[in-house]
């Protein structure tokens, strides 16, 4: 309400940076304010984002990846994370590699993509849980947090495992999960290193961008400014 900078710009830059990606060093410099400004203003408003309601018809596709995020933007005194992990093997959130599931409903065409603290079998049931048929049918990989799947009622598991060279079996498959997850690691590249702690918020924005998508210009602004209200 106070800033010097007139609203249809800062709309503009809220624009730019769901439409197309835009960093903010960009958007600061076509703008004319501050990098401090601008990230505060694009934090505010990706902060006021609802997370995503999840009622699954099916089937679903779930997978994970693991990112890059770590304590970016945290006080100087905080020690410093080392580059990458000590070990091989999948990503933590505590390695600065945290999960993001990939939810792919087939049923509705929604996708979903949701950062977790952990890649394990309460957050696949917590993401899974709401669902309208009886028994969801659910397509993974062969990763082991899906097991307990096959031993509960509420749910059909079927899968593919990668690592025996079995990437599709009919409609069995996690290949609209993968290419979704790949186009949430190009919308957090153009950003230099997410901090862990703000990952939700991106991502929140990426799952707003995939609304906008077809959405011609103006419909697509109000519509990202009604998602905050």
């Amino acid at each position: 309400a106070h800033s010097k900078v007139a609203l249809r710009k800062w709309l503009f830059s809220i624009y730019a940076f769901l439409r197309f990606n835009t960093s903010l060093r960009q958007l600061q410099r076509e703008i004319g304010v501050t990098y401090k400004t601008m990230h505060r203003r694009v934090e505010r408003f990706t902060r006021a984002l609802d997370a995503p309601q999840l009622d699954l018809v099916g089937p679903v596709e779930i997978d994970e990846v693991y990112v890059s995020a770590g304590l970016k933007g945290r006080e100087r005194d905080q020690e410093s994370r080392s580059r990458g992990l000590s070990t091989r093997g999948r990503g933590s959130y505590e390695g600065d590699k945290p999960p993001v599931f990939t939810i792919v409903d087939r049923g509705t065409g929604q996708r979903y993509v949701v950062p977790a603290k952990s890649a394990d079998e309460s957050t696949v049931r917590l993401l899974l849980g709401d669902h309208e048929e009886e028994s969801l049918t659910v397509y993974t990989d062969g990763f082991r947090a899906y097991d307990p799947l096959e031993d509960d009622d509420e749910f059909t598991r079927k899968y593919v495992v990668h690592g025996d060279g079995e990437y599709a079996d009919g409609d069995v498959h996690v290949n609209t999960c993968e290419s979704h997850a790949s186009l949430a690691r190009r919308w957090l590249s153009p950003h230099r290193g997410v901090s862990k702690d703000k990952l939700t918020q991106y991502l929140r924005a990426f799952q707003l961008r995939n609304e906008l998508f077809r959405k011609p210009g103006r419909e697509a602004l109000k519509h990202a400014v009604k998602a905050t209200l």
